[in-house]
């Protein structure tokens, strides 16, 4: 019987990568400098960090001469905004495969300060974007714009289920038109 139980969990947890049918990676191209400037959070999953944001969360991307990106998050909770700046820094060589840390940079010879952040659907023209990881516990929409349309919402809600995410569980942030 144990032997069993094992087996059955096992497979739980194989199910949602298993139903994927869009590969879970990055975008093989992304412009930095396009992406850079102001994003909205459409929606996202939960997440310990982003616990106390109601709404109004946006990240600002400002290019640093080194490489990295300068990450500039602010939300709205129950006492105000607040916000955290970390940076960015490409992995691997692959332009959609980020890293960012929030942490003091005198920790950031710690491998467990920085987390990935993969660009796994991006606009032509950068008005939109989805963000995920590669265990696919997190995942965000955004949007340039501080509401999204609601068809468009849902395709790409849709592109994120087809790529294993638990989209039953976005938080939307911001108003559907």
């Amino acid at each position: 019987m144990p032997l069993l139980l094992l087996l059955l969990a096992s497979l739980a947890f194989a199910a949602p990568a298993a139903a994927a049918t869009l590969p879970n990676e990055p975008v093989r191209s992304l412009d930095l400098d396009h992406y850079a400037g102001q994003w909205h959070e459409i929606a996202r999953l939960p997440m310990y960090f982003e616990r106390k944001c109601l709404d109004g969360v946006t990240a600002r991307y400002t290019p640093n001469a080194d490489g990295t990106v300068r990450v500039d998050n602010s939300c709205r909770t129950r006492k105000g905004r607040m916000s955290v700046t970390g940076v960015a820094r490409i992995k691997d060589g692959q332009p959609g495969a980020l890293e960012v840390r929030f942490a003091p940079g005198w920790l950031s010879w710690l491998p467990v300060t920085w987390a990935d952040y993969w660009v796994i659907e991006v606009d032509p023209d950068y008005r939109w974007a989805v963000i995920g990881s590669p265990g696919r516990k997190h995942l965000w929409i955004l949007a340039r714009k501080a509401s999204m349309d609601h068809a468009l919402f849902r395709t790409l809600k849709e592109h994120s289920r087809q790529r294993g995410y638990d989209v039953d569980q976005l938080m939307i942030t911001a108003p559907l038109e």
